[in-house]
């Protein structure tokens, strides 16, 4: 059987990618300045337009990061919450306790309307 021959690689049309590979092979470390990350486009329809809307009218206000949460104040509150359910407990006769976990296991158990 013979051979065929190799084809050749077809001229590179792009001039961006050719101009990218110019600058590679002469300045080989040279990487593009990175974008600034956007923040993410909102799920609705309605709320996309009126971001887009207030970009245009150059009202969009710059997204800022979370305030850092006070870590003495953590604390406290994770202390309580960890001895909330055990004290409500605690203090609940056995009647309520009981009124408390049939109305859970109904809630549990409801059948949602309109799955069947």
């Amino acid at each position: 059987m013979a051979k065929r021959p190799a084809k050749k690689k077809p001229a590179q049309k792009d001039t961006q990618q050719l101009a990218r590979r110019v600058l590679d092979a002469v300045v080989p470390d040279a990487e593009p300045p990175k974008a600034k990350k956007k923040a993410p486009r909102p799920a609705r329809k309605q709320d996309a337009a009126d971001v887009d809307r207030a970009e245009a009218e150059g009202m969009a206000q710059p997204q800022g990061t979370p305030p850092e949460k006070n870590p003495a104040a953590v604390a406290l509150g994770r202390l309580g919450g960890m001895k909330g359910g055990k004290a409500r407990a605690a203090k609940l006769t056995a009647k309520k306790r009981s009124e408390i976990a049939k109305k859970a296991a109904a809630a549990r158990w409801k059948k949602d309307e309109g799955s069947e």
